[in-house]
């Protein structure tokens, strides 16, 4: 979906120095155990798998530890046709299918399609993150809110008012289990929006996604004027 141009940790992220221990000799973390990354450095590489991502502010421990082993991480993701995304500034990173061109590889991803409420209230949470990133502000959202700007795409679906709350329940409730969402503490009912949105769609996707979203709102507008009462 996107480029990214990967920095290194040196670039503003200073990994912290290896130990002896790390640098060779490790002993096995179990009976049979015969990897070589220390037990941090697993649990990133394990966090990255099961996703959605690893974040340096929820997951203070495994950052570091996947700054430190970026490139013995990013050469176990490649042996499972995997590639590493990942933003040192943001400290964001999370894993998605290698583009292995002609080469026929196996999916180990699972994909999950969107609905077409689902890419509209991301979008939505995409312009909110990058608006906010301008102010250098977290992007925050409220629950009415989010229920307020997917109106515009009640005419589009054409449904009732009830089943339409529930199905944008549900797509909230979905963008929330992939942690795009995370409720605020002591605020009721509002969210904090993740960076990773950022690296999921690039300017260019959502300049061409909200041309498409326009047009079919223009379109569901039109047949309403069409149809006499």
């Amino acid at each position: 979906m996107i480029g990214w141009d990967e920095a290194s940790p040196s670039d503003g992220a200073q990994a912290p120095p290896q130990t002896d221990g790390e640098q060779g000799g490790r002993q096995p973390l179990y009976p049979g155990d015969t990897g070589e990354l220390p037990l941090e450095a697993r649990r990133s590489l394990v966090q990255l798998l099961s996703g959605p991502s690893v974040d340096g502010r929820r997951h203070s421990r495994l950052w570091p530890a996947l700054l430190r082993y970026r490139e013995q991480v990013q050469s176990r993701l490649a042996d499972l046709f995997l590639e590493l995304v990942m933003d040192t500034d943001a400290q964001i990173a999370f894993v998605r299918q290698a583009d292995t061109g002609e080469l026929e590889a196996p999916i180990l991803l699972r994909r999950t399609r969107l609905t077409y409420l689902e890419s509209a209230l991301l979008l939505y949470l995409r312009g909110l993150l990058a608006d906010a990133e301008l102010r250098g502000e977290r992007a925050v959202v409220s629950m009415p809110e989010m229920m307020e700007q997917m109106k515009l795409y009640e005419r589009a679906l054409n449904t009732d008012r009830a089943g339409f709350e529930r199905r944008v329940n549900a797509a909230v409730e979905k963008v929330k289990k992939n942690s795009l969402l995370t409720a605020v503490r002591g605020s009721e009912g509002r969210f904090e929006i993740s960076p990773t949105l950022k690296l999921l769609f690039s300017a260019e996707e959502v300049t061409a996604l909200s041309r498409i979203y326009a047009q079919a709102q223009r379109a569901a507008l039109e047949g309403d004027q069409d149809t006499p009462e």
